[in-house]
């Protein structure tokens, strides 16, 4: 008859748990005041910062160091980031695609409107298609990825432009021929440096008509980790449905879309009350 055998789990006790959960924070906490200082920080620093003595700051270090995450300079004394800690955080960017981390919420954006929902990238003086997710609707805006539109008649281009230093949106706007593709196409130089100033205060752009008679969009800003616009995403559909009394509640649905990107890429939405 076979003899069983039984494993006997090691015996934790509960502090021991405890302190081990607590040298993790430490450690956890100790990367981030490394990773915020740009050039470096002496154990003494590293230690004040996180509150230990000394030596309980040089045991983390040391424990941190064995595995190349930290390092430090022998002659300095200054402790830094190690090649481990880089090499984790950037293979974070591997999930920051910003186009497959959009589609989700693009295809969400289609459902909640019934329009088509576009992403588009700025190109020198173009707005360029990356994404788009299609209106179910027989009548519905489609474009061909990798086409692209006019930077003045787009709420795609408009919202990229927004956020841009207004002389450096208006000198790219000057390398363009401002066409006017409908009576409603924003021509004038003024006006459109306006409307700019507007669509950066409200936090979304309108292309109301402007590139194709019957035809609007509206559009909001997707930003990295350093506050900067990568991306805007929009809704696009017929003016009959697309209704100036719907405006209100689809520009909050786009904003609310952009914004979830932004953070499902790690990015931060800048305040609007800088100046341009």
């Amino acid at each position: 008859m076979a003899e069983e055998i039984k494993h006997k789990k090691p015996k934790t006790t509960k502090s021991g748990g405890a302190t081990q959960v607590q040298s993790l924070s430490r450690a956890l906490l100790l990367l981030e005041r490394l990773a915020a200082s740009d050039m470096g920080m002496s154990l003494t620093e590293v230690a004040a910062s996180l509150g230990l003595a000394p030596s309980t700051a040089h045991r983390l270090l040391n424990s941190l160091r064995s595995h190349d995450f930290v390092d430090v300079d022998e002659t300095q004394g200054l402790w830094s980031i190690g090649v481990n800690a880089f090499s984790i955080g950037n293979a974070y960017l591997k999930k920051r695609d910003v186009i497959a981390q959009s589609r989700p919420f693009m295809k969400r954006l289609v459902a909640e409107t019934g329009e088509t929902s576009n992403l588009a990238i700025l190109e020198q003086d173009r707005v360029v298609y990356v994404g788009q997710v299609e209106s179910p609707q027989t009548m519905r805006m489609v474009v061909s990825l990798g086409s692209s539109s006019p930077l003045h008649a787009s709420g795609v281009g408009k919202a990229l432009l927004s956020v841009i230093p207004s002389k450096e949106a208006m000198a790219l706007i000057r390398q363009t021929e401002m066409t006017a593709f409908t009576e409603h196409t924003i021509t004038r130089y003024e006006q459109f440096e306006q409307e700019l100033g507007r669509i950066h205060q409200q936090g979304y752009s309108l292309d109301d008509e402007e590139q194709f008679e019957g035809l609007r969009c509206i559009a909001a800003n997707i930003y990295n980790e350093y506050g900067e616009a990568v991306a805007a995403i929009s809704i696009s559909g017929p003016a009959v449905r697309v209704k100036r009394e719907r405006l209100p509640q689809l520009s909050t649905l786009v904003m609310d879309a952009a914004r979830e990107v932004t953070h499902a890429i790690g990015g931060k939405v800048p305040s609007t009350s800088h100046k341009r």
